[in-house]
């Protein structure tokens, strides 16, 4: 990325870390949340799944919350996931959900067991049952390990036809991550990356990043397993389809994921290609921290912003 977006960046995710800033969105720019989250509750969310079906995209839900530091926290956003997997199952809807771990109690021990695990453990379960799939996301850099492992024995446990999990290409550790699970065939959903991290440990210019994230979607893709390239940058989407061509790789195999409320003709034009699309379609009440880094990815974001609070 330019200077000025390295820079807008990080002051973008400060301001937005600011409790007068986070009381000011929270309590008038929740109507504005809605270009990017579905609703309070699953049955807004279903019916978002229901709108976006018609267009031939396919979804991806995502209970908003993060970092909880309690149990009982932790096992009602287990259940209300559950909740929600049931209401998709009822309504007729082949179950696809994102799950944050640190939402679900990651790093927190009972009877000897990590919490974050055993509910995630909970909750690829019952998605197994109903034929769905669960997506463990990737958070900040200090929980790659930990999630990592989670999701190795889970995959294990389930296999990778109903679990998967996310590599961040900003990393410098990913391409080796990438390596690391290849015994279990992952199904990967490949992402720029989110979080403001520090130079240490992540690439901070947006050529860097870019080459990265083509990297692990190419050695993904020719190693035969199914990817999901996350992202809206059209030139990485175009490149993707190219090399699928030259290398013979099915559309099958592979899937363009995109967040809900954004460049949502372009789904749709993917999606009338043939290809398959899927939008990231987040739900729930806990939506600030979702809400701020969708305007710290892109300085028109904030002119959204602000032209909706005045």
């Amino acid at each position: 990325m330019s200077r000025f977006d390295q820079i807008y960046r990080k002051v973008a995710l400060t301001i937005a870390g600011n409790s007068a800033v986070e009381r000011l969105l929270s309590e008038q720019g929740k109507g504005l949340a809605g270009r990017f989250v579905a609703g309070d509750t699953p049955a807004q969310a279903i019916e978002a799944i229901h709108k976006l079906a018609r267009s031939g995209i396919l979804h991806n839900m995502d209970l908003l919350g993060e970092f909880v530091s309690d149990p009982a926290s932790a096992n009602a956003n287990a259940d209300a996931v559950l909740q929600m997997l049931n209401e998709m199952h009822a309504a007729g809807i082949r179950p696809y959900n994102s799950i944050k771990l640190s939402a679900l109690g990651q790093g927190q021990q009972v009877n000897g067991h990590d919490l974050g695990e055993s509910n995630a453990r909970r909750i690829v379960a019952r998605a197994k049952e109903f034929g769905g799939f669960i997506n463990l996301d990737m958070e900040d850099h200090t929980r790659v390990d930990i999630t990592l492992a989670t999701f190795r024995r889970l995959a294990e446990e389930f296999g990778h036809a109903h679990v998967g999990t996310v590599l961040q290409s900003y990393l410098y550790r990913s391409e080796e991550d990438l390596r690391s699970l290849e015994d279990l065939r992952p199904n990967l959903r490949i992402v720029k990356g989110a979080y403001l991290e520090p130079a240490t440990v992540a690439m901070q210019n947006k050529p860097d990043i870019d080459a990265a994230y083509r990297r692990l979607v190419y050695e993904h893709l020719k190693a035969g397993h199914y990817c999901n390239v996350a992202t809206h940058d059209h030139h990485i989407i175009y490149d993707v389809m190219h090399f699928a061509l030259a290398y013979g790789i099915p559309k099958s195999q592979f899937e363009f994921q995109m967040l809900y409320g954004v460049r949502e003709d372009f789904q749709k034009e993917l999606a009338a290609q043939g290809y398959t699309v899927r939008s990231y379609i987040p739900y729930g009440t806990e939506w600030y921290g979702y809400y701020s880094r969708r305007i710290a990815e892109r300085p028109q974001n904030v002119m959204f912003v602000l032209r909706g609070l005045l």
